[in-house]
């Protein structure tokens, strides 16, 4: 990287401070009532409308931060917190943010499309300031791998967004496995059978035309790493997600609440074969109106045989109905359901626990699921992780390939067909196209230097 790593004397004295309190055996910060100004987080909230802007709020719901900078491409979409935080900085290019206050920073929320997560991460972990990402990771397969380098590289403090892998959701899935309860699982059914954005659109045959650009946006900045386009309410305000150049779909969206648990506890990896067994308005340009996706897993050791994740989208395109479910409720429209040899689990996103649908002598016997060291709130989480109290739930090295996961779905439901996966090269061998969109498009000029470490 370009930009030189810089030690903050407020975060160190934060991280010392943490381990006076560790040593004296006080209980650090658990409300907000709690908190004085100085044991408090200086935040920038990157990306302050939509999701962006709500994950700021959360931060600041948490009382353990105070609001030091703003930045979003259109900065008049930071008047709500501005408004709240008069002194807050404003800024419409976080590179500027980063180059003027970096050593001001403590930590900072990155609620922005897609394809803007990566650049925004990596220069955030090379000023070693903490970084909450939304979810999905990034926007390729090798941006995902360069960040978990990066966060090994330089110890870096990292959250992706997945708000319920800091819930009981985790601690329960976790607690079966342990406990043997579930094992041998050889199939698992996940969906999201929402209506998406781009599902009006219907036949797309190109890039929308141009359309007056609000007054105050930065379009440079908002395109970031990809190429270069007109302006388009069609690419703004949230409807970037259907587009291959910017968004990651439904499984950038859905996936990392659905399945975090199932990948992280059974161990998944990465598969060796992803499938298309559906594409429905398939497109050069946005993301299909229904897919299946089939992705398949090797056998990781015993209790762990072989499993298939057949991933299913599109608001008529439903799992199979699990036989215990006859005539009862149906399966969630974003959920999953879990086959092992002798149980069937149902569950549904985020927060949402298991249930057992079969083998009700069992139901009665399960062990009481603790929440353990857990926060149960995955804000609070991160932030106490960037004042050295705790470790991120969702830190890079355990996102991250759960994110890559997602990315090779993504290109199955881009090119159709079958994709041979290398574990080891991590590279897609029978198909040199699909190899190439492991890294997707060469960075804009001026945007290169995130991609090298």
């Amino acid at each position: 990287m370009i930009y030189k790593m810089k030690e903050s004397n407020r975060r160190s004295f934060l991280k010392a401070a943490a381990m006076t309190s560790a040593a004296i055996g006080t209980s650090g910060i658990h409300t907000a009532n709690a908190t004085e100004s100085n044991d408090k987080v200086n935040l920038a909230i990157i990306g302050c409308s939509g999701r962006g802007g709500s994950i700021g709020s959360e931060a600041i719901k948490t009382g353990m931060v105070n609001v030091v900078a703003l930045c979003d491409a259109n900065p008049s979409r930071t008047a709500r917190f501005k408004a709240q935080h008069p002194g807050a900085k404003v800024y419409d290019d976080f590179r500027k943010m980063f180059d003027e206050m970096g050593d001001q920073i403590d930590a900072c929320t990155a609620g922005t499309p897609d394809h803007t997560h990566f650049p925004i991460t990596m220069r955030a972990i090379a000023e070693n300031i903490a970084v909450y990402v939304e979810k999905p990771l990034a926007h390729t397969f090798e941006e995902c791998e360069l960040l978990i380098a990066a966060e090994k590289k330089h110890n870096g403090i990292c959250q992706m967004g997945n708000q319920g892998h800091s819930s009981s959701q985790r601690m329960q899935f976790k607690t079966w496995v342990d406990e043997g309860i579930i094992k041998n699982v050889r199939r698992v059914d996940a969906c999201m059978n929402r209506p998406r954005r781009w599902h009006p659109w219907g036949n797309v045959t190109g890039f929308p035309a141009a359309e007056p650009m609000p007054a105050e946006m930065n379009w440079d900045v908002w395109t970031g790493t990809a190429p270069m386009h007109d302006y388009s309410n069609r690419l703004d305000g949230g409807n970037w997600r259907g587009w291959y150049d910017y968004g990651n779909g439904a499984f950038g969206d859905w996936g990392p609440h659905t399945l975090d648990s199932v990948h992280r506890f059974l161990e998944l990896g990465l598969p060796f074969e992803v499938r298309a067994d559906k594409l429905e308005g398939q497109n050069d340009f946005i993301f299909p109106m229904a897919t299946t996706i089939a992705f398949e897993f090797a056998e990781r050791g015993p209790d762990m045989p072989a499993i298939s994740i057949n991933w299913y989208d599109g608001v008529d395109n439903k799992p199979p109905q699990p036989e215990e479910l006859e005539g009862k409720k149906s399966v969630p429209a974003c959920g999953k359901v879990i086959y092992g040899d002798d149980l069937t689990f149902i569950g549904g996103t985020h927060s949402a626990k298991l249930s057992i649908l079969s083998d009700t002598d069992r139901k009665e016997s399960l062990p009481e699921i603790s929440a353990g060291n857990t926060n149960q709130n995955h804000m609070r989480n991160f932030l106490l992780a960037a004042m050295g109290k705790e470790e991120c739930n969702s830190k890079f090295a355990v996102s991250g390939p759960l994110t890559q996961v997602f990315m090779l779905g993504c290109i199955a439901q881009r090119l159709g067909g079958t994709l041979s996966f290398d574990t080891e090269k991590k590279e897609i061998t029978n198909n040199e196209r699909a190899n190439q969109l492991l890294k997707g498009h060469p960075p804009r000029k001026g945007w290169e230097e995130y991609y090298t470490l």
